[in-house]
């Protein structure tokens, strides 16, 4: 973090555009603020495109003159019913958007987020933000142009690195239940601790966060899941009882059970443990869900066996068909997304039995047909996924996968595609019988297809045929 005076805020803001918004403001005679996370990331010295101006007064009437003082470069999009505006325009290669609009009071029903909004003063505006380091306004003004306006200390909490709401949390949160979702995931992000009063409000409220809709959720889970650490988001979120309520079958894992001096791990926080192996090594958003998924079938699939322990059989069986289930309360796409993260997660124990065992080609030939393109990211996931504190056992699975990888690319190399498909197909086989699509048709393709991946015999006509002709005859089809 750096610290501004006025006079350096000023010189920061010594931009073209903000000049001309200044003079814009001026022409009609209103006071102007830019406000928001466009200041905060000013002293956090991170870049922004992204400006919010507060008027007091029309914000609307301030971007038309703004409009009018950049000219055609410049496209004006209003929205009258909510009281704004926003400007677009393209500077120096880059798309920069201005959000204007009018400063206001706000006040909420119990059941909705849905605000009763009235005009009110730059006070009144920075009452309603949700958090202090979100409430500071600089003036665009040109009589006080660059001076800060800070009345709940915003620049003191984040020198110190906290999030704290500007009224009383419980206040904030209440008149808009978002805000705890927004609360944590500006902690993971910025790596900020959150205030003792606001956490404890959030204990208390999570409930409220019934009457926000998945859509939203989910863009806030998002941005968690995207951040630098993500773990830090999903442990607050169990620790103030949200992740109960918007993902119970993740927070149904942080359990431990013990049996006769046997206990299994805590799967909550060995599940965080994967997706920060995986966030080290990709930014793919499908991938870290289905790092956080992919255990999450273990509380249903949970038993104690007597000669071996704990077990969880099944658990990535049981925890794929919960994808769509989750994915559709959360508003998440239902399409090769979802499809994608239903797969690693079914999959993601395969490489696991390989590499504890001789990795065979057979194995590994039948785990690049299962998985297709998306193999990489299941060895990323799998790979993760050992998070064993023996450091032996740890570096001999991790050996292992180095080997599936090797024999994984040799497959690859030499068109896999074409060496797992058998040449001949299920229309060729119900040509050769006088058969239609049936059972038949299908155990005679599995039959053909498994004895290509076990690599029995090449994946040539001539050997397939033969194969084939011995089938039917068991089978008496000839």
């Amino acid at each position: 973090m750096k610290l501004y005076t006025d006079e350096e805020l000023a010189a920061i803001l010594d931009q073209q555009l903000f000049h001309q918004i200044s003079e814009a403001a001026d022409r009609l005679g209103v006071e102007c603020y830019v406000v928001g996370g466009y200041v905060r990331d000013i002293f956090l010295e991170r870049p922004s495109n992204d400006i919010d101006v507060v008027v007091v007064g029309s914000g609307i009437a301030v971007a038309q003159e703004l409009k009018r003082i950049l000219g055609r470069k410049a496209h004006l999009s209003v929205f009258k019913n909510f009281g704004t505006a926003q400007v677009k325009f393209h500077q120096k290669g880059e798309e920069v958007e201005v959000e204007f609009v009018g400063a206001r009071k706000e006040s909420y029903s119990h059941d909705s987020r849905k605000p009763i909004v009235e005009d009110g003063t730059l006070e009144d505006d920075q009452n309603r933000r949700d958090f202090t380091i979100n409430a500071m306004a600089i003036c665009l003004n040109k009589g006080r142009f660059g001076e800060l306006v800070d009345p709940f200390n915003g620049l003191a909490d984040i020198e110190d690195g906290i999030i704290a709401t500007p009224l009383e949390p419980a206040v904030t949160f209440s008149d808009d239940p978002l805000r705890m979702m927004r609360c944590i995931r500006f902690a993971t992000q910025l790596n900020f601790q959150i205030e003792d009063e606001t956490f404890t409000a959030l204990e208390r409220m999570a409930d409220r966060i019934k009457i926000v809709s998945g859509e939203r959720i989910k863009d806030e889970l998002n941005k968690i899941i995207m951040a630098p650490h993500p773990s830090i988001g999903f442990e607050y979120l169990q620790r103030v009882g949200l992740l109960q309520i918007i993902l119970p079958e993740l927070a149904a894992l942080d359990i431990v059970e013990q049996k006769n001096g046997r206990a299994h791990k805590n799967n909550f926080y060995h599940t965080l443990e994967v997706l920060e192996n995986v966030v080290a090594t990709s930014d793919n958003l499908w991938l870290r869900w289905a790092s956080i998924l992919h255990d999450v079938g273990k509380t249903k699939s949970k038993r104690w066996d007597p000669a071996i322990g704990w077990t969880f059989y099944n658990h990535n069986i049981i925890g794929a068909k919960m994808v769509p289930v989750i994915f559709r309360r959360l508003m998440l796409p239902l399409d090769m997304k979802m499809k994608y993260v239903q797969k690693l997660v079914d999959l993601h124990m395969r490489p696991i039995a390989i590499a504890d065992d001789e990795v065979t080609d057979s194995a590994v030939r039948r785990l690049l047909n299962d998985a297709g393109e998306d193999i990489d990211d299941l060895m990323t996931l799998c790979e993760a996924d050992i998070t064993s504190k023996n450091e032996v056992r740890k570096k001999i699975f991790l050996e292992n996968f180095r080997m599936v990888r090797e024999k994984l690319a040799d497959l690859k190399e030499k068109d896999y595609v074409r060496l797992l498909q058998p040449v001949i197909d299920g229309n060729e086989i119900m040509e050769l019988f006088h058969l239609k699509p049936s059972r038949e048709v299908g155990v005679l393709k599995q039959y053909l297809k498994d004895a290509v991946l076990d690599n029995h015999v090449e994946n040539e006509r001539e050997p397939l045929m033969q194969l084939l002709m011995t089938k039917a005859k068991e089978m008496k089809l000839i």
